[in-house]
């Protein structure tokens, strides 16, 4: 139940801790997961005090338990185990300290938590966290590498020596953070968004040379997962461990096998991208010069050609075919004008001697009234009827003598 309080009725310090020791007693008994980060076990002592911490975040309890409890699994337990305890959880009113009072400490073995790993993997794979359409390209030649990875480390080493190695030019933008522990997971998380916020950082890796199971937990935390899977820039896992793969080799763009093989697989040979160089070079030449000397060869081939040796003699066979069109266009216009002149001569000869010009040449003349009218009957002419003579040398006149009709017809 709340309390109620005001400026002119507050409540002692010593109330305030009694009431929050009194709603934490209703918790009652709870098992509680976490990390031991802190150990002591005073000698002749009858507590042992832990620190146990959350691996996924920033957050610690103290714990207590006798010292009975703990002797049964004090072989296998340590400072950086992960323990299972069931707790009830305590107020320590005089200082106004929460602690949990131990009853029962569990190891977590190695088998459960590969058993939750592989759960969590099922999870997150459901989700579509590792599909490969999620997967981004890494740039050829990156500008800039963000490298998170241990202060001092073999892997940072591995990493810069390999890197510089293969390409002298190379940056890096170096994140050292815990890579084990419970402070391992929000630092390595901190320091890959911290370098995906940087522009010019062209691709992250994220860099650990092996180690063990738990020494590994934290590259398959599920924060630190969904937070690589939410950047923006390529991320490289490599961490050092091939029997088993930490959850960040499936989440990533590329996973390297080792720190050196990240190193590799980021960072061009220079030596090699040399050599690949040269190579386009000679290619390149060699399918300029083939095309030079086809050319050539075409070339030649082509001046080889007669009409080129001598263009003057398609003129020259042009020349006698167009002679030779001509001299059949005449011999045929020739045969034709000579028909044409036959045809002519005949039908000439033809009109001269059907004409009335021969007739009359022959002593025959024409009669004709005056109105010019040809006079073909005896009938038509009257007596003293003045008529036209035409003959062949010219004409002249006559007048009829006799009544009509007294001319007699020629016999």
């Amino acid at each position: 139940m709340a309390v109620s309080t005001s400026p002119e009725t507050p409540i002692p310090v010593g109330e305030v801790s009694r009431l929050i020791g009194g709603w934490i007693d209703r918790l009652g008994a709870v098992w509680v997961e976490g990390q031991i980060t802190q150990l002591s076990r005073r000698p002749g002592a009858g507590v042992v005090f832990l620190t146990l911490r959350d691996p996924s975040y920033d957050i610690s309890v103290s714990v207590t338990c006798y010292r009975q409890v703990f002797d049964k699994v004090a072989d296998v337990v340590s400072e950086g185990a992960r323990v299972v305890v069931h707790a009830k959880p305590e107020w320590y009113a005089p200082r106004g300290q929460l602690s949990l009072r131990a009853a029962e400490i569990k190891p977590v073995g190695v088998g459960e938590l590969l058993a939750r790993l592989e759960q969590l993997k099922k999870s997150l794979a459901a989700e579509g966290l590792f599909a490969a359409d999620r997967k981004k390209p890494l740039p050829f030649l990156p500008q800039l590498i963000g490298l998170v990875c241990g202060r001092a480390s073999a892997a940072e080493r591995d990493v810069l020596e390999n890197a510089r190695h293969r390409w002298p030019a190379v940056r890096f933008a170096v994140r050292n953070v815990p890579v084990q522990g419970v402070h391992a997971v929000p630092q390595v998380i901190g320091a890959v968004q911290e370098l995906d916020a940087l522009p010019e950082v062209d691709v992250i890796i994220v860099a650990r040379g092996g180690g063990s199971v738990e020494d590994l937990l934290p590259f398959s935390d599920e924060q630190l997962i969904r937070a690589v899977g939410a950047v923006v820039t390529p991320v490289v896992s490599a961490i050092g461990h091939e029997p088993d793969t930490p959850l960040l080799d499936l989440v990533a763009d590329l996973r390297a096998s080792t720190p050196t093989d990240a190193a590799k697989k980021v960072v061009p040979d220079v030596g090699e991208e040399l050599a690949r160089i040269g190579q386009l070079r000679e290619r390149a030449w060699r399918a300029i010069d083939g095309f030079v000397q086809r050319e050539e060869r075409g070339l030649a081939a082509a001046l080889q050609r007669p009409c080129i040796q001598r263009p003057q003699r398609m003129v020259e066979d042009r020349e006698e075919q167009v002679t030779a069109l001509l001299e059949r266009g005449r011999r045929t216009l020739g045969h034709l004008l000579d028909r044409a002149d036959s045809e002519l001569t005949h039908t000439l000869a033809r009109v001269v001697a059907l004409s009335p010009k021969a007739t009359l040449e022959r002593g025959y003349a024409v009669l004709q009234k005056p109105d010019g009218t040809a006079v073909r009957s005896p009938a038509e002419v009257g007596a003293d009827e003045e008529l036209r003579a035409r003959v062949a040398e010219g004409e002249f006149r006559v007048r009829v003598d006799g009544p009509p009709g007294a001319v007699a017809p020629p016999a």
